[in-house]
């Protein structure tokens, strides 16, 4: 189908041609989803008095607890979550694969089209994306062999994974560490959402992903790997009381913890003469294909930042930066970590876009003692001044149903255990 918007045609194709007829089929009997395409809906059959509801009730919710738990609320490490696929309750065509489960996160994969839209989106409570796309989007890309997406553009990509979740379990989203790193905002946006990067409990339907990479056009194809979720029975779990314990039983950081609203990590901007304190990115750099390690010569994208006597780094407006923290940090087996703001009034600039700390990040057993949490920052309309020291974000520490069976690290070939300052996996 092709409309136009009044300067251009548009070609607008139901996300579900991604996907062959059966696979389709199967996915939305799975899910209890109507047959009929969402984004075809006829103005008769919708009413101010009719919600916009594609899902079923669930039902019999779900027992509060699994077999295998230690404890029923908290984070579902990887068997928690193989569990939810030998239910259904996550599914993707083809099934999911095996190494995208990490030890307490899935990683979610790039379906086949991408939209290229006006600008970023929420569907609202009575929303669904697809209808937002129909609306919003220039033009449709086919990821099947490959395509580039440009800087400062948005693109959105329905995801191979969908999800029907029971009622006492939720979903979070982040960018993976590689993308985060260099310079890729991504989101995960759901039917009826009106947050980024939040599943609520019960979910039922498809995931769909915002993606503007900022500084280096990126080659993505279907399959391709930017964004994680973790998934939460219950509710929030962590205290402040909890990572003084954590801390006194395993060292959360190697030297005094300042806990407070979640444990507060620091900027280091001294280092040492033998090396660099950060990175800047390059303006005008070369393309980064995602799903390829090791092979950017990363000069050609980036400029080292040496330390000087004054300790002191200026933030140039607009400009991307990666920095590592002052503290080593560890993850206990029995936990997950998310980096948050330390102040979020403090807006001159941004901090973190990857989040996700998996179990046995740092762990001495794992094989990651001394690992550093590497920054990524993007100061904002003014330059800003960051000292040596300076608190920068807060790890919040939350509690798994039951350890995982692998931790982060040697097994499973992860890429940034016992790290220092490091760029993403894509340079040598």
């Amino acid at each position: 189908m092709v409309e136009t918007n009044g300067l251009a045609p548009i070609m607008i194709i139901s996300h579900e041609n991604s996907f062959s007829t059966a696979d389709v089929a199967a996915r939305r009997s799975i899910l209890g989803i109507s047959n009929e395409p969402p984004c075809r809906l006829k103005e008769d059959d919708v009413s101010d008095k009719t919600p916009l509801s594609l899902f079923p009730d669930e039902g019999e919710p779900v027992p509060p607890s699994q077999p295998g738990q230690r404890h029923v609320t908290g984070i579902l490490p990887a068997h928690g979550i193989q569990g939810m696929i030998r239910e259904q309750q996550i599914w993707a065509p083809g099934g999911v694969l095996d190494d995208q489960i990490q030890p307490a996160s899935l990683d979610l994969r790039l379906g086949e089209t991408a939209y290229r839209v006006r600008a970023s989106f929420l569907p609202g409570a009575q929303g669904h994306v697809m209808e937002k796309i129909k609306a919003l989007a220039y033009h449709r890309i086919d990821l099947t062999h490959g395509a580039v997406l440009e800087t400062n553009c948005v693109y959105v990509v329905p995801l191979m994974e969908a999800l029907a979740l029971p009622e006492q379990t939720a979903g979070f989203t982040n960018p993976k560490s590689s993308t985060g790193r260099i310079d890729v905002f991504t989101r995960v946006i759901t039917d009826f959402g009106d947050a980024f990067d939040t599943v609520p409990a019960g979910y039922k339907g498809h995931l769909y992903l915002e993606i503007s990479p900022r500084t280096f056009p990126i080659l993505v194809r279907a399959g391709s790997r930017l964004s994680q979720i973790r998934f939460r029975r219950g509710s929030q779990s962590a205290s402040d009381r909890e990572t003084r314990y954590l801390h006194e039983h395993y060292g959360l950081v190697d030297g005094p913890a300042n806990i407070n609203n979640g444990l507060a990590l620091s900027i280091d901007l001294k280092g040492n003469t033998q090396s660099p304190i950060g990175y800047r990115a390059k303006r005008h750099a070369g393309m980064i294909d995602v799903d390829r390690s090791g092979v950017l010569d990363w000069r050609q994208y980036w400029e080292a930042l040496t330390p000087d006597d004054s300790a002191q780094l200026i933030l140039d407006p607009d400009e991307f930066y990666i920095l590592a923290s002052r503290e080593a940090v560890t993850i206990p087996a029995t936990h997950a970590a998310e980096m948050v703001p330390f102040n979020p009034l403090v807006g001159e600039f941004r901090v973190h876009y990857a989040g996700f700390f998996d179990p046995g990040f740092g762990l001495e057993e794992a094989g990651g003692k001394g690992s550093r949490a590497v920054l990524e920052v993007r100061s904002r309309e003014v330059p800003f001044i960051l000292d040596h020291g300076q608190m920068i974000g807060r790890l919040i520490y939350e509690r798994l149903t039951d350890q995982p069976q692998n931790l982060y690290g040697a097994q499973l070939q992860s890429n940034y255990q016992r790290q220092g300052l490091r760029l993403s996996k894509h340079f040598k």
